[in-house]
């Protein structure tokens, strides 16, 4: 590492080069009340593959402030970058990013001459340009109750810009609560003068400020400072965007380091000619998209019945693919039919009772497709019987495959979407006979209401990771399970006969697999906790919460097809 002193506009800023110089450059900006140590763990990760440089803006840190509160205006801010630049890499572009402040002045320095053809690319958060949030404001101030609701938000999340115009108030910040935080009180108390000297005059005069640089745009959702509605409509002043949502609050570069870091590293790669990243890809706008466009869909039991059309459901809609299932060809027929959709379809053969399989499975496609965006654990098998005749090895085989393949599935790629962070989706395919019992079907009843249930939970504790977790309950539905199901208790040709009726039934209720996939799509897009498909399904669930007692008098029934 090495530090030198660099002249900006009247003062000296410290200023801090990492990593091979040869690489492309990225600078980082820091915002208030930070110094640019708020970059350690992000330039910990971005040093082996580029050349890093951060700063302390003026007045901050190790750097010389300004003699008096003019000399900290957007333009002088944009002076001291075009000097750091210009000292760290001359010759080429760099990539510039931004935190709050840091963001603010990037912004301004975009959407100005000052540094035309210097700057390659740039990855905006935690702050939005001083114009076109003067724009947005005006926008907002209409009698409209959306738009009275976010300028509210938006006006109670940045009480504060209006304390630090108040001579004194930063210190006295900073003696409450700054120093037992670790900020510097000369960072703190010179910092007030960005706000003071260029907030209102902003806001209230703002300009048509517009950039035809490539902008990456990181809006964390839980920011209290800055809310999400306050880069809507951003796409017009930088039509080169691409956009991404992070859950995390407004220090993301220190709560979620490796998240920031990939994304950096992934923009500033494809800027300078790497094909773009799945994630990158779909966060492009500004060109219509299938909904699912660049997502990465895996499913358990594709081979057939609902697994299958919901492959098929996934690919129409712009999805890659991956299809497992225990019989190969069947695995490779959905795929073919996925790929005539124009899909990116890949095959595997997978038992998902099989827990070391299982891992062997979902390593493989981490490594060879990434990461998936949404987990379809549709596999399933049936038995049907009274219950004393159901023996351990029946047991054994149905919760392996409909509750032990399902843990599988969501434990094994639940971690690698939480150590992603960038959220998915989990879907568990139950039935209607989860939430409702039958003397005919005791052990699938009882696989499927576990499903059911373990689903409740993850959705409860992945929530705050952005996974959303779906449990869809099909009713009849005419698949192919009908062909393999067994009916214990009962001599061959008795089965026989119960699999023939049932089948029988199945074909005159003939409810497709399509329309089981189309619901779990909405499921997935709309985040749904519970999907009951199929009249009979929603009719057996509104019972089952009505009147308890109603579904224990009709699981008396002996209701399997003769």
């Amino acid at each position: 590492m090495s530090e030198r002193r660099v002249a900006g506009a009247g003062v000296e800023l410290a200023v801090r080069d990492v990593g091979d110089p040869d690489r492309p450059t990225i600078i980082l900006i820091h915002g208030y009340p930070d110094t640019s140590t708020t970059w350690d763990d992000v330039v910990q990760r971005l040093e082996p593959h580029y050349r890093v440089v951060t700063y302390d803006v003026r007045g901050a840190g190790k750097s010389s402030a300004p003699r008096g509160p003019n000399g900290y205006s957007l333009e002088r801010l944009v002076d001291d970058l075009a000097a750091v630049a210009d000292a760290v890499d001359p010759e080429r572009p760099v990539h510039i990013v931004g935190h709050d402040w840091g963001a603010i002045q990037a912004w301004e320095a975009v959407t100005t001459s000052r540094m035309n053809g210097r700057v390659a690319s740039f990855t905006s958060f935690g702050g939005a340009s001083l114009d076109h949030g003067g724009f947005w404001l005006r926008s907002r101030a209409k009698p409209r109750p959306r738009s009275i609701a976010q300028l509210v938000r938006q006006i109670a999340g940045s009480w504060y810009m209006t304390a630090l115009e108040i001579p004194g108030v930063p210190l006295v910040g900073w003696f409450l609560a700054g120093r037992r935080l670790g900020h510097d009180r000369r960072t703190v108390v010179n910092g007030a003068n960005l706000y003071r000297q260029n907030m209102r005059a902003r806001l209230l005069a703002p300009r048509d400020r517009r950039t035809s640089v490539p902008v990456q745009l990181i809006v964390p959702t839980r920011d209290p400072f800055v809310s999400t509605a306050l880069f809507d409509g951003v796409e017009c002043w930088a039509p080169n965007l691409w956009h991404r949502r992070v859950r995390a609050g407004h220090w993301v570069q220190r709560s979620h380091p490796d998240l920031i870091s990939r994304w950096i590293g992934e923009f500033v790669d494809h800027i300078e000619g790497a094909p773009a990243s799945r994630s990158l890809g779909r966060a492009r706008t500004g060109t219509k998209r299938e909904p699912f466009e660049g997502r990465l869909v895996v499913i358990t039991g594709a081979g057939s019945g609902i697994g299958r059309a919901t492959a098929l459901a996934f690919a129409e809609r712009g999805a890659d693919v991956v299809l497992a299932d225990i019989n190969p060809a069947a695995a490779e027929r959905t795929s073919a039919l996925a790929r005539l959709l124009g899909a990116n379809a890949h095959p595997f053969e997978v038992d998902v009772s099989d827990g070391q399989a299982m891992e062997r499975f979902a390593k493989a496609v981490e490594t060879e497709h990434g990461v998936p965006d949404v987990v379809v654990n549709n596999a399933g098998i049936g038995i049907a019987g009274p219950f004393l005749d159901h023996g351990v090895e029946d047991w054994a085989r149905i919760l392996d495959v409909n509750l032990w393949g399902v843990i599988h599935g969501s434990r094994l790629f639940a971690q690698q979407m939480v150590d992603r962070g960038e959220g998915g989706h989990i879907v568990n395919v139950a039935s209607a006979a989860a939430f409702f019992p039958s003397r005919t079907l005791p052990a699938y009843s009882t696989s499927k209401a576990a499903v059911l249930m373990l689903s409740e939970c993850l959705r409860a504790e992945l929530a705050g990771k952005g996974i959303g977790v779906s449990a869809i309950c099909p009713g009849l539905i005419n698949t192919s399970i009908t062909h393999s199901s067994r009916f214990v208790g009962f001599e061959p040709a008795e089965q026989e006969k119960r699999r023939r009726a049932a089948i029988r039934m199945y074909n005159l209720r003939n409810f497709t697999p399509d329309r089981v996939a189309t619901e779990i799509v909405r499921a997935v897009r709309q985040n749904v906790a519970v999907v009951p498909v199929a009249p009979e399904a929603k009719a057996l669930r509104f019972i089952s919460r009505l009147s308890p007692r109603a579904t224990r008098l009709l699981a008396r029934v002996d209701a399997a097809p003769r």
